[in-house]
């Protein structure tokens, strides 16, 4: 479980096959073997860890299902990826109940400046736009935002400036396939409406 707010920025150091190793600035001694990660969005289990550069340099493996899901088939040496560590009990809920399980993939569709904030709108899919609800909560590439208007399955989101620059969405561009996961509860809700129907 995860709450949708970045801890760093790693970066894909090496693809073999179905594996890929992202290196951090985590501990690698805090990285057990079988720990979950969220890798822009998407909870994947660390399979090897060691130190590198006086970080973690960690495996994860992708299924052919997450990649069938996400953007992650997209990813290569070079590319910048937000990190999350799971949450521990206890642990200060600053974003929203994230799950770490993609739904599915959006397009951003223009970037603008709004003040010192940058304005992102994104293009869902058809099939998840019902969940997409102003103000309510959704983890794009990891990160926990609040949506700022709906139309249609056109949302808008504003970064500050510290999310910019903490995150990888400071470096995003127009195009750009990004993981999302719906709300969990708008879900939830979702299902139980239609089993009344």
């Amino acid at each position: 479980m995860f709450s949708g707010i970045i801890t760093n920025v790693g970066e894909v150091a090496a693809c073999n096959g179905d594996a890929f190793v992202i290196t951090s600035n985590y501990d690698a001694n805090s990285i057990e073997i079988g720990a979950s990660i969220a890798c822009s969005g998407c909870c994947l289990t660390v399979t090897d860890v060691r130190t590198h550069n006086g970080g973690a340099a960690f495996t994860v493996d992708v299924s052919n299902e997450t990649r069938s899901k996400t953007n992650l088939g997209e990813w290569k040496i070079g590319t910048k990826v937000n990190l999350e560590r799971s949450l521990k009990l206890g642990d200060e809920m600053g974003g929203h109940i994230v799950t770490g399980h993609i739904d599915g993939l959006a397009h951003i569709s223009d970037i603008y400046a709004d003040g010192d904030c940058q304005r992102f709108v994104f293009e869902a899919p058809e099939h998840l736009a019902l969940y997409i609800a102003p103000k309510g909560s959704i983890a794009i590439n990891g990160t926990s935002l609040t949506i700022n208007e709906v139309a249609g399955q056109a949302f808008g989101i504003n970064f500050i400036p510290h999310s910019l620059s903490m995150t990888t969405w400071g470096v995003q561009e127009i195009g750009t396939a990004v993981n999302i996961e719906v709300d969990l509860f708008a879900r939830y809700v979702a299902r139980l409406l239609e089993y009344r129907q």
